[in-house]
């Protein structure tokens, strides 16, 4: 397992903006949108967070290569969910990433085609968070 580290001078809310546009340009989708603001998230719940609490766990996907993906394989689905976190610390946004190397994701899944497809989605989604900032 990798984690991408970053962060950005722009605030929470324009990075999730500028991520949204960088992902429905390359045919991904925000699957959670109306759920990814954990404070919003744990107060359905009844749970109460500190006001400045901004934790976004954003899940991302394409959609037409998912399905086509698990289609094939359905037991590609635990590596499948992609999630970036931002929040904010010491005047700036962080951004996180969780991924795999080629090795992590053949150990994990016995799939020949497998890593080298979900490497290159991994590659874009690297990309699009890199445009966002």
């Amino acid at each position: 397992m990798q984690v991408y580290r970053s962060e950005t001078k722009k605030p929470v809310e324009q990075f999730v903006s500028d991520l949204f546009h960088e992902a429905k340009g390359r045919g991904f989708m925000i699957h959670n949108e109306d759920k990814m603001e954990m404070a919003h998230t744990f107060g359905q719940h009844g749970v109460e967070v500190a006001d400045d609490f901004d934790l976004h766990m954003i899940q991302i996907c394409k959609p037409q290569k998912a399905a086509m993906s698990l289609g094939k394989n359905p037991e590609r689905a635990i590596l499948m969910p992609k999630f970036i976190m931002t929040f904010s610390r010491d005047k700036s946004t962080q951004i996180r990433f969780q991924h795999y190397s080629r090795e992590a994701v053949a150990s994990l899944v016995d799939d020949e085609e497998f890593p080298e497809s979900l490497l290159k989605s991994f590659e874009e989604i690297l990309a699009m968070i890199e445009a966002a900032k």
